[in-house]
């Protein structure tokens, strides 16, 4: 045991702290492929003052500290690599106030996206950033999360108006306000997002919120070619169609679907829609979406606006990893993603098909291709290194392949530890710029130590 738990203990509380072994193990995993490491001692704080206590005591031993949620990260953005302190904010689980009239929520870090929802559905309102998986909203912030809805209403950078933050030496700021907007100060909502927990940990935030549409459908569409149905995206993008969700699936993930499901939905590319809006004015959208869709070749629709019926449809979408998962055996998913200009997006994803082609490793490819974002679920034995290294090669060359044609090595998973070593190469002088603002916030290096900055 850590020499330094027992003072710990003093500082925080003995109840609010674990060196249980299961709870160690907890702790010491995220969803990804990057191998688990324990931390010394997880503790639990139940405010903000608390997270203020142990910051601070840790930035004077110079320990490390990792903000955990609930562990659903994929690129290891929770695994203590250096042991120390895993920080578990999911005590902090408190809806503060919702603002109705200023269409803006505060939340502690620790509510998950359901749970919000589901309060915010009392007022009509709804929060929109979906990831997929039920993340807490203070993990969300920490990794930039987007997901599914983001061509419509943008990722989670785009709806935090003020976060509440703990910097290494346990002094608390605020980030921004609650005006719609400020030409006052350096953004620094938009340096503490997506900083992964390296620059602060976020201890409220507040968002912003959207009215619940008036009517929704959702749609199916099936082409015979990758071109064809990129195409017809940048034509329903091109034509004004505020397309709230407009997600790309490849054939051989289609076909893991209807393995896992017991479907038989057609095994080839497809996209998968969602149109928001009023029930005249969405009429008119997915009548011209049709029209462009038939232009670039579709071969097969299916609209749904009953709620049971869009829910089954998304299924196929939703459950894409989860008949990864059922099928994989023994084997593990290394699940990866980059984003590319829309211009560039054919030609990426027949790239890294013809990569996952030639290899002995099983894989798909979906993505958010309203945005260019794409991911590739790559199947593989662990214990096979032959195997290992082809899926890191692979792996390697989307990346250089993305960045290559000014794209990035991560538009949604966030850096961890699977894209750190691309930081330089993608951001240039920039990431000086960047190592600057750590050594400043963070002198002694303790926040998340090995995320981003590694050398």
């Amino acid at each position: 045991m850590a020499g330094y738990i027992d003072e710990l203990k003093k500082v925080i509380g003995e109840k609010l702290v674990s060196v249980n072994e299961t709870i160690l193990e907890l702790h010491g995993r995220d969803e990804s492929y990057h191998e688990p490491r324990l931390p010394d001692v997880v503790v639990f704080p139940r405010n903000k003052e608390d997270v203020s206590k142990v910051l601070k005591f840790a930035n004077e031993r110079k320990i490390p500290v990792v903000a955990f949620g609930l562990g659903t990260s994929l690129e290891g953005h929770v695994i203590p690599v250096n042991g120390g302190i895993s920080l578990d904010l999911s005590q902090m689980n408190a809806i503060l106030e919702v603002k109705e009239n200023d269409f803006l929520v505060k939340v502690q870090p620790g509510v998950t996206r359901s749970v919000l929802n589901k309060e915010l559905k009392k007022y009509g309102l709804f929060f929109t950033v979906d990831p997929g998986a039920d993340a807490t909203l203070g993990g969300m912030a920490a990794t930039n999360a987007s997901g599914t809805t983001s061509v419509r209403y943008g990722i989670m950078r785009d709806q935090v108006r003020d976060l509440e933050v703990v910097l290494a030496n346990g002094d608390l700021i605020h980030t921004g306000s609650l005006s719609a907007k400020s030409s006052s100060g350096i953004h620094l909502n938009g340096m503490f997002v997506g900083s992964e927990g390296t620059l602060g940990v976020i201890t409220e935030l507040t968002l912003k919120v959207y009215g619940i549409p008036e009517a929704i459908t959702a749609a199916r569409a099936v082409f015979p070619s990758v071109k064809k149905a990129v195409d017809a995206v940048v034509g329903i993008l091109a034509g004004g169609i505020p397309v709230a969700r407009i997600e790309f699936v490849d054939g051989e993930s289609v076909k893991k679907v209807n393995e896992y499901m017991e479907t038989q939905y057609e095994e080839d590319t497809t996209l998968f829609m969602e149109f928001h809006g009023n029930e005249a004015g969405l009429a008119q959208d997915v009548e011209f979406a049709t029209e462009i869709m038939k232009d670039h070749g579709c071969t097969s629709f299916q609209f749904e606006a009953d709620s049971k019926a869009r829910n089954q449809l998304w299924e196929a979408r939703h459950n894409l990893l989860y008949a990864y998962k059922h099928t994989a055996g023994n084997k593990s998913i290394m699940l990866t993603d980059v984003s590319v200009p829309i211009s560039e997006l054919t030609e990426a994803i027949l790239h890294t098909r013809e990569l996952i082609d030639a290899s002995m490793i099983e894989g798909s490819i979906v993505g958010h291709v309203g945005d260019g974002n794409y991911h590739v679920l790559l199947l593989l034995d662990k214990e096979n290194p032959e195997q290992v290294k082809e899926a890191e090669a692979i792996n390697e060359e989307i990346v250089h392949y993305a960045l290559n044609r000014s794209g990035t090595c991560t538009g949604e998973h966030g850096v961890g530890l699977g894209k750190a070593k691309y930081q330089r190469l993608e951001h240039g002088a920039a990431y000086e710029v960047m190592k600057a603002i750590k050594k400043t916030l963070d002198p002694n290096g303790i926040l998340n130590p090995g995320k981003i900055f590694i050398d």
